[in-house]
């Protein structure tokens, strides 16, 4: 008797304990990974996709929270493989090489410029330091939660015994600057071949004899790139360059992503050679740089049929997370096909980041990070109208606080305005 009335209230806490599953149904439901579908229906619970495919095939069940989708499109929640929100910086000038940097480690996971991620349907974001060294540090890969404590938005449960991101690295105009810099694109290189050869070293020493080699936090970091547990994030701008962080992974048999890649359709069957794949920012007003200076909206069609992988991202401030969706809509506009250019904002970001197990398209077991919009992804009138983290509303549009983040100008990003500002005119 005592072990029924046990089981009975294990199963009643259980059942308590479960999250009430919701479904969204007769949306325009585009999987990314599978063809789109038309009347479909999304459901999740628990932060997990329980079901994402025809209306027919899925039963809704009478306490299910329902979503009415008629004139919407649902898709997974975008992944921005390169951004620089939540106000974190990177190394110093006392180096132009800094693998030890970690980026969660100056990360504001109360900055406001989540809340512009979200807003524009950002779920999944690799948070890079900054460029302006050959290493800048370890990048962080995060899902835009809600939350006080950056702990709570890692892919991973230990940042410290754990591989959490990529390294951020650059090479082209950003490094080349007087010493410690290197003042050349030669010595550039030749700089970063030397770290490697000493974490190769210094591998080899701490496999022979650990309790007598002197732990070095940079080395770590490279050994993890060298064990690729740790992708490489690298800026690169001009097909020169570019051609120079291919050999590089070549030679250090590294697992590269190239971003940018201003000039990458110049050098397309390299890189698909290479098999590497393409992080490219799209900008419709190229300036700021020479080695800028032939960007194109074609390098997504262009890099596509050469069987390139291709995500993109906005590397926010330089474009705004908010605008996030105009990246594919662009690159359609350049000739990429409509498929790959809305994978390019999902699944290939996941990829190159190493989370596609888990986000990325409408699959069965995967995080529900999923966003609503208001029409066609690649429409400038469509709108973000709820973003989904794990299941949890991260943006709802239809809320006049979160409605400032996405209409409103420069001071909702401002922290002594947004909780301070009455003219609430001044956001409609």
């Amino acid at each position: 008797m005592r072990q029924l009335l046990t089981l009975i209230l294990l199963f009643t806490s259980l059942t308590f304990s479960q999250e009430k599953l919701t479904v969204i149904k007769g949306a325009r439901v585009i999987p990314i990974d599978k063809p789109e579908i038309e009347n479909g229906v999304v459901a999740f619970q628990n932060g997990i996709i329980v079901y994402a495919g025809k209306a027919d095939g899925f039963s809704i069940p009478s306490d299910a929270e329902v979503i009415e989708g008629n004139g919407k499109v649902v898709m997974p929640g975008l992944i921005d493989t390169h951004s620089h929100i939540g106000g974190g910086d990177g190394g110093d000038a006392s180096s132009a090489l800094h693998p030890d940097v970690r980026i969660l480690d100056a990360i504001d996971p109360l900055s406001p410029s989540f809340m512009r991620a979200r807003s524009g349907g950002i779920t999944s974001v690799n948070i890079m330091p900054g460029s302006g060294h050959l290493m800048s540090g370890q990048t962080v890969y995060v899902k835009t939660r809600k939350t006080n404590k950056i702990e709570e938005m890692l892919f991973c449960d230990d940042p410290v015994n754990d591989v959490c991101g990529g390294l951020k690295m650059a090479n082209g105009t950003n490094s080349k600057r007087p010493a410690p810099f290197p003042e050349t694109r030669g010595k550039s290189a030749a700089m970063v071949r030397q770290l490697f050869i000493d974490a190769i070293d210094y591998k080899s020493k701490m496999e022979k004899s650990p309790a007598t080699t002197k732990r070095d936090l940079g080395k770590e970091t490279l050994v993890q790139v060298l064990e690729k547990k740790r992708i490489v994030q690298h800026h690169t701008h001009r097909s020169d360059d570019i051609l120079t962080v291919i050999r590089l992974a070549k030679e250090f048999n590294l697992d590269v992503v190239l971003h940018h890649v201003s000039e990458g359709y110049l050098v397309a069957d390299r890189i698909a050679e290479a098999k590497i794949p393409c992080s490219a920012i799209m900008i419709d007003a190229p300036g700021g740089k020479l080695e800028t200076v032939k960007l194109s909206l074609e390098i997504g069609a262009i890099l596509e049929k050469a069987g390139v992988d291709v995500a993109f991202h906005t590397d926010d401030y330089i474009t705004d997370s908010r605008l996030f969706l105009r990246s594919a809509a662009l690159a359609v506009r350049g000739g990429m096909s409509v498929p790959k250019a809305l994978e390019a904002l999902t699944l290939a970001g996941a990829r190159m980041m190493g989370v596609e197990g888990r986000t990325g398209s409408l699959t069965k077991g995967k995080d529900a990070d999923i966003i609503i919009l208001s029409g066609d992804p690649l429409s400038v009138y469509t709108k973000v109208e709820k973003t989904f983290v794990d299941g949890s509303v991260v943006y709802d549009y239809s809320n006049p606080e979160d409605r400032k983040f996405v209409n409103g100008g420069y001071r909702v990003y401002r922290d002594n305005t947004i909780h301070s500002c009455h003219e609430d005119h001044l956001w409609d």
